[in-house]
């Protein structure tokens, strides 16, 4: 064979196969569903999903269902991760809360107090388009909800707008970043946080169902402001905090769905054109 003859045929291997790999990719990509914009990524086998907020943007073909993070500029490697949030300690009453070294996009407001507030039975997101009233469980959760109560009195989501609207098969309106536009065109939205972190709480036996309200995050324990509501029955992996409860406002939900989105992603969400800005977070110990 002569040397011209044999770069045909590397040449002709190299094609065929670059057109096996696509075969592969597209046949997997089939099988596994795998659905992803900048705010979340949605991956479907065999019926359950599992969903991750990028935080920082990233690759979504990156996602798993083991729930690897997406690879992102916010996601830090091991090694210059230092700082881990904590658990709740029931002897001292106290949650660990760590910043966020990640160099993601943040309204900082500082840390909560490591001393949790037991105290919070209801949360209410004054939006406008009406009241959402969500029953939230500080035993269950402490460190989340503490998290809110100390974000509600900093004023942290006020003026915010819910960026994400789920399709049928990833029912859900994402709200917390609070620098999202919500305007159908912005890149960055589902980005924005705190600018820390902290851990997973109450995902044994976790359900997502209608009125669920449950934390978006990165992976395990990268919980910061964004949240989303159930407004069907979202077959969700246990990975996503439920803290919480709606005992009012579900029809605004309703209706903002029946709206739909801007400029819808490949998975069918998007932001809401319908939009929801949340004016002001209250906190109270009654129920």
């Amino acid at each position: 064979m002569s040397g011209k003859d044999r770069q045909k045929q590397l040449a002709r291997e190299h094609h065929e196969r670059q057109i096996q790999r696509r075969m592969e990719r597209e046949a997997r990509a089939k099988r596994n569903a795998i659905i992803g914009t900048s705010g979340a990524v949605v991956v479907v086998v065999g019926g359950v999903i599992a969903v991750t907020a990028l935080l920082g943007g990233g690759d979504p073909s990156s996602a798993t269902v083991e729930k690897t993070p997406a690879a992102s500029p916010s996601s830090p490697s091991a090694t210059q991760e230092t700082a881990r949030p904590t658990a709740f300690d029931p002897a001292a009453g106290t949650c660990g809360y760590v910043a966020d070294t990640g160099g993601g996009p943040a309204k900082d407001v500082g840390l909560p107090p490591a001393k949790v507030d037991m105290s919070p039975k209801t949360m209410t997101l004054k939006t406008n388009r009406g009241d959402i009233v969500v029953e939230v469980s500080a035993k269950k959760t402490p460190c989340t909800v503490n998290s809110f109560a100390f974000l509600a009195k900093e004023k942290f989501f006020n003026g915010s707008k819910c960026h994400r609207l789920g399709s049928d098969r990833f029912p859900v309106l994402q709200c917390g970043d609070p620098l999202a536009k919500a305007d159908g065109k912005s890149q960055t939205d589902g980005q924005g946080g705190p600018g820390y972190r902290f851990v997973n709480e109450n995902l044994k036996g976790a359900k997502y169902t209608r009125g669920v309200v449950a934390m978006a995050n990165s992976g395990a324990d990268t919980n910061g402001s964004q949240f989303f509501i159930v407004y069907g029955d979202a077959p969700l992996t246990p990975d996503y905090t439920p803290f919480g409860t709606v005992t009012k406002g579900m029809e605004i939900i309703d209706k903002v769905n029946k709206g739909g989105v801007i400029t819808p992603g490949p998975d069918g969400t998007g932001a809401p054109k319908e939009t929801v800005e949340i004016k002001d977070v209250t906190m109270s110990s009654k129920s």
